[in-house]
């Protein structure tokens, strides 16, 4: 599959995850820290990879749910992403595993699940964990 790219984001992490992270632009300046849960120091103020990826999807996520929802003609009151990524050992050392909850507002339960599908078909962040990781998707109307 050819991806005609139309946009690129850039970013330069030093020190690994005890380290460093930042765009080129400078908009996005993190520091890491592993995880006292994964036998690290877990620095006050610092974020994880997890974190950063958690944040990406979730916007990406909510991004396909708002552009679908036009394409459908549904009109979803509210629209709310919440992506949780884990990490843990698995079968070749480590593994992620994310799970999305989407908070529909103003459409019906089925309305809410057909938009949800759609968008987690669509989404890019979706088809590249897609084979890849576990993803659980769990849809809640408010």
């Amino acid at each position: 599959m050819t991806v005609k790219v139309l946009y690129t984001a850039h970013a330069v992490a030093k020190g690994g995850r005890n380290g460093h992270a930042e765009s080129r632009d400078g908009v996005v300046k993190v520091d890491l820290s592993v995880p006292k849960e994964m036998g690290g120091p877990g620095k006050p103020g610092t974020t994880t990879p997890e974190d950063l990826f958690a944040a990406g999807y979730a916007a990406c996520f909510g991004g396909a749910v708002d552009l679908l929802a036009g394409k459908m003609q549904l009109k979803p009151s509210s629209v709310e992403i919440e992506v949780a990524v884990g990490i843990g050992s698995d079968d070749t050392g480590f593994g992620l595993k994310a799970d999305i909850t989407a908070r529909i507002g103003g459409l019906e339960q089925a309305d809410a699940d057909k938009l949800v599908a759609a968008a987690h078909q669509f989404c890019p962040y979706s088809k590249a964990t897609r084979g890849n990781i576990d993803v659980g998707l769990k849809v809640v109307v408010v």
